[in-house]
């Protein structure tokens, strides 16, 4: 097959997304696809390169050009509406690539609506949050709360508070304009869990859908060379933290929660500063910025188990797939997408989201219990192969069969339900 994957970002921006579809072109090159991928301009990157079999477009947007609308220069957001120059590059990539499958993910896919019918390619599009239906794409109702679903007397003023008024009204009445033609348009959606699939409709809606999560490497615990930042690390045995440090991360709940701990060995914190990151820490609290991705695997190797307390509903949280291959349990919450990937009592503890008392329980019993602690990292070790490439591409070349299956109409019902 030919195949295109969209991706709004991709390597060296980096995040479980922008990782995702690299190991998943990869992956699908491996298996003998023609793979190629366009994706925004990144200043100071090729417009075309390749990235091992798998070439590599980047494309200039309209909205990418205003550097005024974005809070983050090196992240420039595709828009969830379509974008004229973008439009247009994708079409010229569409000529050259001519694919039978056009895989996008995230807003990107909604520059690709208006070339879908003339491209004579597939659409499946794959759902890494709650974009679908929420312009903020958490689904935290004025980031308080988790949301109950849209409604535009909600909707406007919860993105007004995270955009300002004209920003707000542009991207959320623009969404509900996409979604509304991708449930119509788009050959198959991948929610990447059934919370993602539940928060955004598929599950009560007619727009076929299969539930299938991220992965990670076939080899992803093959440690690489060790990175100087390695050095910074206190002695084995600590309590890991990966993510932004941001209150929906949950942040200030893993604090309160490890001041509590009893004999307690060091908690590190390695992620991207944001704007409400808490500004005092713990004395035993180790704080890491943005570190390789390689590095972050040598750091949950040296690791005493994980922490990944988030009062968002995360979507597919990869970093928890990260810690299970590296043989460590993980104590989570019982939001989101976090059920899919975490058997409580089996891999690893699930608590009550926003719970510092419950937390704070759950990670002093793994300190104090480590036959328990033992038990957990086996089965984790033996499970996380459902969740390696090898296992989860062949869902996703199976999803690119079936919409390339001549039907006589559209699927009414959801396609398959995976488990995750």
């Amino acid at each position: 097959m030919r195949i295109l994957l969209l991706s709004q970002f991709y390597p060296p921006v980096i995040g479980g997304e922008e990782r995702h579809v690299r190991n998943l072109g990869a992956a699908l090159a491996r298996r003998g696809h023609q793979v190629s991928v366009g994706t925004l301009m990144h200043p100071g990157s090729p417009e075309t390169e390749l990235d091992g079999e798998v070439r590599v477009h980047r494309l200039r947007g309209t909205l990418q050009r205003l550097s005024g609308l974005h809070a983050d220069p090196d992240r420039r957001h595709a828009p969830p509406f379509p974008d004229p120059h973008l439009v247009l590059a994708l079409q010229r990539l569409v000529a050259r690539e001519q694919p039978d499958i056009v895989h996008a993910h995230n807003w990107i896919y909604a520059s690709f609506l208006p070339l879908k019918g003339l491209s004579g390619a597939r659409l499946v599009v794959t759902l890494h949050d709650y974009g679908l239906v929420c312009a903020k794409k958490n689904f935290m109702h004025l980031g308080a709360q988790l949301c109950s679903g849209p409604a535009t007397a909600k909707c406007l003023p919860c993105a007004t508070r995270h955009y300002g008024a004209v920003k707000a009204t542009a991207t959320t009445l623009g969404n509900w304009a996409t979604s509304f033609a991708a449930r119509r348009v788009v050959d198959r959606f991948i929610a990447v869990s059934h919370a993602v699939a539940g928060h955004t409709g598929l599950t009560q809606g007619r727009a076929p859908y299969d539930v299938i999560p991220n992965f990670v490497p076939d080899d992803v615990e093959v440690l690489g060379p060790e990175d100087a930042c390695l050095q910074g690390l206190p002695e084995d045995g600590f309590i890991l933290f990966v993510g932004d440090l941001t209150r929906l991360k949950g942040i200030e709940v893993l604090l309160q929660a490890y001041a509590s701990l009893k004999r307690a060995p060091q908690l590190v914190l390695v992620g991207r500063r944001v704007a409400d990151t808490p500004t005092e820490f713990p004395p035993n609290v180790r704080i890491f910025n943005m570190w390789p991705h390689s590095a972050i695997m040598h750091a949950w190797r040296r690791s005493l188990f994980g922490v990944l307390p988030s009062v968002g509903p995360e979507a597919c949280a990869t970093v928890i797939m990260e810690a299970m291959a590296s043989g460590k349990a993980v104590v989570a919450t019982d939001i989101g997408g976090m059920p899919d990937i975490v058997d409580h009592g089996e891999t690893g503890l699930l608590v009550p989201s926003g719970d510092a008392h419950a937390l704070a329980s759950a990670m002093q019993t793994l300190l104090d219990d480590r036959a328990l602690l033992a038990r957990l990292e086996a089965t984790g070790l033996a499970r996380i192969e459902r969740l390696k490439a090898g296992a989860v591409v062949t869902r996703i070349e199976q999803v690119y069969r079936d919409v390339l299956r001549p039907a006589p109409g559209r699927s009414a019902v959801p396609a398959q339900q995976g488990s995750g």
